[in-house]
């Protein structure tokens, strides 16, 4: 959500604004603007729409400056228009804000500055912010910026240029990321690590309640309230390769087609054959505290939901443990109930999901013990939990998560298997554990040789308009999962049921016209779903079942199939998911969606 750069240094700011702009389209956004310091004041650009827009207006005009912010913006406070565009300024024009997240006291801020005189030109909070930072500027942009911050409640990552300090760059950060970037005699900030990757891999990250200063002679880190923070530099895994597109049409199809690599990444040097157990020293529980843990909670938003339900499956029954999941956006707001004996499991892709994170720390505060499953190295959740995972499955560009779902759902059985091996589990299936995990890149390849056959059912069933996907068990998630990736991308209206809850309600809208999708592998409940597709079949409903290998009993009632390999039970999501998402993938491209930034979407929320 939202995407903010800036620049000081030797170069001209223009090209580094808006190329660091383009390496975060992929977080969504409506409109976009840029704001530069030459020799007589600012110039701002900006323009509703996507990034082209800008960049035809700036094409030939581009404005020369060695200091400036840019900015994309996911509309919040007002529609995505010209004028509600970042950045904003104050009223005397001559300091420019950029700023990610939620100021909730906007309105009243508002209030009282129009009480003494001030006149807005859009109806965001962010102009608040300008105007604010304006009243109290008197020849220092860091103390104007730090006291405007202490009246502002809400999330905000911000970046601050006044014409009037052609040399200073301020940025702060509360609840929503904001990243250094150390290059050479030159500095970069911001809220994602793919705008920095192509000048320097040397990156600080802020904590909330920080704030940095950058000129082209150093930087320096402080709070609020003036003391100084000593912040540790760190670098940046990836390169620039891994956030290209590689020759494939969209970075949806070439993030599902690394899932082999991603799954594996997630599980190297974790897992230990001869033992039949897991390496997972990061998790920071001991034995004792294995034992001492009564109960989990997992929360997250989204396709992380999704797979915190089936690491519920997998907790539950192979390490006995009472495991709740929970929406991180409502855990906070119901008084939940927490105590010592309560580890809380956050997942996030980004690490930097606001319902997510607030969570979190509302479980802190209760005295649980905290675990994260996050991808982003040193990113908000990643620095606030006891101790966690990292996935380790590359950057994920593309607005509708794939290669982060397997890959949770890989650290859910290293962290299940930790705790079964403790608890319950023998040897023996410790170490078919092992090897059904070990196996699994090997047959998400195998899955993905054969995408062309997904593409044909796509084909075929890319004009309907509405969609059931029906599961049991631990495949209900991958259920909803599925349907979630069909909404997202192709705008199609999707349903995921458990099979056997769809005669209470949803078998109203069986029809031939209605495309039903039937998440069906050989597991320990098979005979109930294949029921369940008998009630579909009886109501003339179109079946696509995913089954295994030498499922005639299912292929015979189904108008489609497609085959994934066999595993154990709890692990079939990992390979009945790869189809759904290659399913969701080919209906967008027939329907001529935009795949990897579909609309009203993005990819990291940092605000609730």
């Amino acid at each position: 959500m939202c995407g903010i750069v800036g620049y000081v240094g030797p170069r001209q700011a223009t090209a580094i604004l808006m190329d660091g702009l383009k390496r975060m389209e992929y977080r969504g956004y409506d409109s976009a603007g840029i704001a530069v310091i030459n020799g007589d004041g600012l110039t701002v650009r900006k323009a509703a729409g996507k990034l082209g827009v800008l960049a035809e207006e700036l094409a030939g005009n581009a404005p020369t400056g060695r200091v400036g912010i840019g900015h994309t913006r996911w509309a919040t406070h007002g529609a995505p228009t010209t004028p509600n565009a970042h950045p904003h300024v104050d009223r005397s024009g001559r300091i420019a804000v950029i700023h990610n997240g939620i100021i909730e006291n906007a309105n009243d801020l508002r209030k009282a500055l129009v009480a003494r005189g001030h006149e807005f030109t859009s109806q965001t909070d962010t102009e608040v912010l300008a105007h604010l930072i304006g009243e109290f500027y008197d020849g220092n942009l860091e103390e104007a910026v730090a006291a405007a911050l202490r009246d502002v409640d809400g999330a905000y990552g911000i970046c601050v240029i006044s014409a009037d300090e052609p040399d200073v760059l301020v940025a702060a950060r509360n609840g929503s990321p904001i990243i250094l970037g150390i290059g050479d005699d030159e500095y970069l900030v911001a809220s994602d690590q793919s705008a920095l990757v192509e000048h320097t891999r040397s990156v600080i990250y802020l904590d909330n309640g920080e704030m940095a200063v950058m000129t082209p002679k150093g930087y320096r880190v402080r709070s609020l309230i003036s003391r100084r923070v000593d912040k540790p530099i760190n670098q940046i895994e990836w390169d620039l390769e891994t956030i290209e597109r590689g020759g494939f049409e969209h970075f949806m199809l070439k993030e599902i087609f690394e899932q082999p690599e991603s799954i594996e990444n997630t599980m190297r040097g974790h897992l230990l054959e001869e033992t039949g157990n897991v390496r997972v020293y990061g998790l920071k529980l001991d034995d004792d505290q294995v034992k001492e843990i009564k109960r989990i909670i997992i929360t997250a938003c989204g396709t992380s939901w999704h797979s915190g339900m089936i690491g519920k499956y997998m907790l539950e029954e192979l390490a006995r443990v009472p495991t709740d999941v929970e929406y991180a956006s409502e855990f906070r707001y119901r008084n939940p109930i927490i105590d010592e004996h309560t580890l809380v499991i956050a997942i996030s892709q980004s690490g930097e999901t606001a319902d997510t994170l607030a969570a979190l720390l509302e479980a802190k505060q209760r005295g649980a013990r905290t675990v994260g499953l996050v991808n982003v190295v040193g990113s908000t959740i990643a620095r606030e939990v006891d101790g966690g995972l990292y996935l380790r499955c590359g950057p994920e560009i593309g607005v509708a998560s794939t290669k982060a779902f397997t890959s949770q759902v890989a650290a859910l059985a290293m962290v299940t298997l930790r705790f079964a091996r403790l608890k319950e589990m023998s040897l023996l299936d410790g170490k078919r554990w092992v090897e059904a995990l070990a196996a699994l890149p090997g047959q998400v390849r195998e899955i993905l040789s054969r995408a062309d056959e997904v593409k044909v059912l796509a084909e075929q069933f890319a004009d309907a308009n509405n969609a059931l996907y029906l599961g049991r068990g631990v495949n209900f998630p991958t259920a909803l999962e599925g349907a979630l990736k069909l909404k997202e991308i192709s705008y199609v209206h999707a349903e995921g049921y458990p099979a056997a809850e769809m005669k209470h309600g949803p078998i109203a809208l069986i029809d031939d016209a209605m495309p039903v999708i039937v998440v069906a592998p050989r597991d320990a409940i098979y005979g109930k779903i294949v029921s369940n597709v008998q009630e579909v079949r009886a109501r003339g409903g179109r079946i696509i079942a995913i089954t295994n290998p030498g499922d005639e009993e299912i292929s015979d009632l189904a108008d489609a199939t497609f085959v994934v390999p066999e595993t154990l039970d709890l692990l079939s999501p990992i390979l009945t998911v790869i189809p759904l998402q290659l399913f969701s993938y080919y209906v967008a491209l027939r329907r001529g969606c935009n795949v990897d930034q579909p609309r009203n979407l993005a990819k990291s929320v940092t605000v609730e």
